[in-house]
């Protein structure tokens, strides 16, 4: 059966259609990023891309050729003995390699020859990110986005999770990124995507929503530890409603002393961290924070840091950058519990978005 093409464009918006979706690039192009749900059949391994790169250089073309041709061959019937015999005559899968070219196209040729019916994406991976860039403006801007806003520990991302846990729609950038979004934002043994990785984390979200229904998100910066949010989707955020959460003192200390427990456990590493903020806050005041940690004062040294760097970078960044936090809807939580984050999700949802403001 003929092999079939795809514009990049096109691929995106049938990506849904196909049965599977096959990256034949070397692993390690595939851990940077990949197509949402695309499984890695490599053509060419890590190492063999290397071997042939340097032998078309080195030796000449038509020798590295012939030694790639022949490990292309070895590669794939290994991936057909695995992952293809079981597959029924209807499979129809989507292959991709960088740039549409060698990779993509022996894998797909030979597949194409056993009867199944292959989409190759034309100009691979490179186009296709290029589709998926281009796509998110649309993507964002169609959606009704709900923008939880409040100082840090109010709860923002657990009042997220209660959303979600209630069938809204939610958009959480820092589970995405991996980071929770400040100096000491860092999650111990979790590494941040690649800023592609992102992208195509962020695209595939935004594709799922419903624009019917609201998108609940929390008031992020532009970057979120070591990666960019989309600049359409940081601009569609702050043009829309915002919700203004609150939570005493007290408990958002108890809060960030629950969801930052690793500071708790290790207070060298707090300490470590604390030092990042010493150009902005001043070598004596760290200092003081780190010995204070270090006498097992850190529940003083997180209200600290709240009220006398957090609090006051906050209140400036989000009435500058939220245009509508003026008229954001108050939603005060009587605690940290579940039971009170469900509550508040539960009449944000039954009351409705809130209004956007007149305009002027």
């Amino acid at each position: 059966m003929p092999v079939h093409t795809l514009p990049a464009a096109e691929a995106l918006a049938r990506l849904d259609s196909f049965d599977t979706v096959i990256d034949a690039r070397t692993e390690d192009e595939h851990a940077l990023d990949h197509v949402p749900g695309a499984i890695n059949w490599p053509t060419l391994n890590n190492q063999e891309r290397i071997d042939i790169g340097t032998m078309y250089k080195q030796v000449n073309p038509f020798e590295a050729k012939k030694r790639g041709a022949a490990l292309s061959a070895r590669n794939i019937a290994a991936h057909i003995e695995r992952e293809v015999i079981d597959k029924p005559r209807g499979w129809k899968p989507l292959v991709y390699c960088w740039r549409g070219g060698n990779r993509s196209g022996a894998l797909a040729t030979i597949l194409g020859a056993i009867g199944f019916h292959v989409t190759l994406i034309e100009g691979g991976y490179k186009a296709w990110r290029a589709a998926l860039v281009a796509s998110i403006p649309g993507l964002a801007t169609r959606l009704h986005w709900r923008v939880v806003c409040g100082p840090t520990g109010s709860g923002k991302t657990r009042l997220l999770q209660a959303l979600a846990a209630q069938g809204a729609q939610v958009l959480d950038l820092e589970a995405l990124a991996s980071h929770r979004s400040s100096v000491l934002g860092h999650i111990p043994g979790q590494e941040q995507p690649s800023q592609k990785r992102f992208d195509s984390l962020v695209w595939d979200a935004l594709r799922h929503f419903d624009p019917s229904r609201p998108v609940y998100v929390e008031s992020e910066s532009k970057k979120v530890g070591n990666v960019r949010v989309p600049d359409a989707l940081i601009e569609a955020m702050r043009e829309s409603p915002c919700i203004d959460l609150q939570l005493s003192d007290p408990e958002r200390v108890a809060l960030l002393l629950e969801d930052y427990d690793f500071f708790v456990k290790d207070s060298a590493h707090f300490c470590h961290r604390l030092e990042a903020l010493t150009e902005l806050r001043g070598k004596a005041v760290v200092s003081a924070w780190i010995e204070k940690v270090q006498q097992g004062h850190t529940p003083e040294v997180v209200l600290e840091l709240l009220t006398q760097h957090y609090d006051p970078m906050y209140a400036q960044s989000i009435a500058r950058n939220f245009k509508c936090y003026g008229q954001a809807r108050p939603c005060v939580l009587r605690d940290r519990s579940a039971e009170a984050l469900a509550d508040a999700a539960r009449e944000l949802i039954a009351t409705g978005p809130a209004a956007s403001p007149s305009p002027a």
